[in-house]
């Protein structure tokens, strides 16, 4: 089980996540997009969007430095445990309630708003609970396990893990004794790789990255013209 767990399962998600993205591209483009909902509602949007995003974007950069940035490298740099164990923790809380909060917001105008229920398909209902599941374990291991709790180095062993699954020389049996919230928090995050591809998230392979090198665009003001004279002003400046 600890083999098939750390071993075969990871390369089952990345595999169908590189696989599925090439099928979704080449069968289906036009429905590679956010399926954005802005147009049937946007006050809770306007909140509860930029909440999420950013909130995301700092627990990714989170786990990438502490996944893929051995321990040794910062011990190298000065960093000491106890200033990372801080830094993580605190950064960590505070993108994992803006990334709750702004679920949380998200998710409530999809349920109380009528025209977004009915426009939220089953993919979409999948891909927010899973979701949901990657956060909220999340949230459980850093404020439950490494805030009040006697804290967990998850440097020693899932990291190292992480990234011999990267570099395809995976050893489960560091994941054996990992805390479970960490193991689930793993595994969910696995299936949400897995199921990406079907969803709405692809649009994140989409940024218009193009509008750094694009041309200007040169807008001109209207000048006022003269308005032209009416029809019987005309034929009567001729008679005069």
């Amino acid at each position: 089980m600890t083999v098939a767990l750390w071993a075969v399962v990871p390369y089952i998600a990345l595999t169908i996540f590189v696989v599925g993205h090439v099928w979704r591209w080449r069968v289906d483009q036009f429905g590679w997009t956010s399926r954005t909902s802005q147009v049937l509602e946007s006050r809770l949007l306007r909140l509860g969007s930029p909440l999420f995003h950013l909130g995301a974007f700092a627990a990714i950069g989170g786990h990438v430095l502490g996944l893929l940035v051995p321990k040794t490298w910062t011990e190298a740099a000065g960093v000491d445990e106890h200033l990372y164990h801080l830094v993580s923790v605190s950064a960590g809380t505070v993108a994992g309630l803006m990334v709750v909060a702004g679920l949380a917001l998200l998710l409530a105008r999809r349920l109380t708003n009528p025209r977004i229920r009915r426009a939220t398909t089953r993919a979409d209902k999948v891909l927010f609970t899973v979701l949901a599941a990657v956060i909220l374990l999340g949230m459980t291991a850093t404020v439950g396990q490494n805030l009040l709790g006697g804290g967990y180095d998850y440097r020693a062993t899932i990291a190292v893990w992480f990234r011999g699954v990267l570099t395809f020389h995976p050893d489960p049996g560091l994941m054996a004794d990992v805390p479970l919230i960490f193991q689930a928090h793993a595994l969910s995050a696995w299936l949400l790789a897995a199921i990406w591809p079907f969803t709405r998230l692809v649009h994140v392979w989409s940024a218009p990255i193009a509008y750094l090198w694009r041309p200007y665009v040169v807008y001109r003001r209207r000048t006022a013209r003269p308005a032209p004279a009416r029809p019987f002003e005309r034929e009567g400046a001729s008679r005069r």
